[in-house]
């Protein structure tokens, strides 16, 4: 590379050595005594000069690099002139300039003699040696999906067009029969009929009459009230008389877990059904989901109160003997061993 400019370089360096030492045209009077010349252009080459001024130095490539930063072999292959093992120019003139701060001498007229000796070329840069190229293998694959994506889009409209141009029309009514219906139309006014009577589910449902309740207040009873159906929520009537008169254990049987504490109420389900005892002060005693036939010896103490979802689902027994069933939902216990149970 230096030899095919050799004559170019060898009269851009004469330039810079009569620029340095200072000399003056046939015209000008004698010259002084020589300046010293500097040491960056008193060689062949800009390599030639850096390692003569670092051997003067007595510093070796490896402090160098240490120092600059800069790979061995970069200033290795600036020494020689190698332009080729290094990286692209703007790299190279970083550095050289670095090299030149490193050795004492001024990184201007290090640059500029590179400069001159190499002149810009029409090149593109290039990479750095050494760095490898890397590519996101993701974006190849989400542009080939994307692709895929798009052409099977594309490929269903196409389908879809195909398949709708080869349908067949709607079929239409022959001409004769809509011109025979045509005919047999008559003008004149449309006759409505009388509306029809609203449906069953629209209809108001009829009011709930409590049962008994006319003949508490002495009316006459609706002759049409025992055809009319039983409220939703009126529980079914228990048989008294198909109760055992006495406790028979049938189930399980639970109490208060102290032998110490009399019980002379208990209550057992007749069928599935849930009870809470709970105490004066809303504490609870017992709460449980009882099936029919498991029972519940109620504590002999005071204020509690027994809660049950179903009243005619309990029959009460006192003292072993039967009271009916449960009189309501809430109910003190006191009452129940006081009193007779109303059915």
């Amino acid at each position: 590379m230096l030899r095919k400019r050799l004559s170019r370089k060898q009269a851009d360096r004469a330039a810079l050595r009569e620029r340095a030492l200072g000399v003056a045209s046939a015209d000008a009077p004698p010259p002084g005594p020589p300046p010293p010349v500097d040491p960056l252009l008193a060689f062949e080459s800009l390599g030639e000069a850096l390692k003569a001024i670092r051997e003067t130095r007595k510093l070796t490539v490896q402090q160098v690099a240490d120092q600059t930063r800069v790979r061995r072999a970069y200033l290795e292959a600036i020494e020689a002139t190698q332009l080729d093992l290094l990286p692209s120019r703007p790299f190279t003139v970083g550095y050289i300039r670095a090299y030149a701060t490193a050795l004492g001498v001024d990184p201007d007229v290090a640059v500029e003699r590179f400069k001159t000796d190499e002149p810009v070329l029409e090149e593109t840069l290039r990479a750095p040696v050494g760095m490898p190229e890397e590519r996101d293998p993701r974006v190849a694959a989400f542009l080939i999906g994307a692709l895929v994506i798009v052409a099977a889009i594309v490929l269903w409209n196409v389908a879809q067009r195909a398949m709708m141009a080869n349908v067949p029309p709607p079929p239409l009514a022959p001409e004769a029969f809509a011109n025979q219906a045509l005919r047999n139309m008559k003008p004149g006014v449309m006759r409505l009929g009388s509306p029809l009577p609203a449906p069953v589910e629209s209809t108001t449902p009829p009011p709930y009459e409590t049962p008994g309740l006319a003949e508490a207040m002495g009316l006459k009873a609706d002759p049409a009230a025992a055809s009319k159906p039983k409220p939703a929520n009126e529980a079914p009537k228990v048989d008294l008389a198909s109760l055992p008169p006495l406790f028979q254990i049938k189930g399980k049987v639970y109490d208060a877990g102290n032998p110490r504490i009399a019980s002379t109420v208990t209550v057992q389900a007749l069928k599935n059904a849930s009870l809470i005892v709970r105490g004066a002060d809303g504490s609870v005693y017992f709460a449980r989901q009882l099936t029919a036939g498991e029972a519940y010896r109620v504590p002999s103490l005071a204020g509690l109160t027994l809660d049950v979802s179903v009243p005619q689902d309990f029959q009460v027994f006192v003292g072993g003997a039967s009271r009916g069933i449960l009189p309501a939902q809430q109910v003190l216990a006191s009452k129940l061993a006081a009193g007779p149970t109303a059915p």
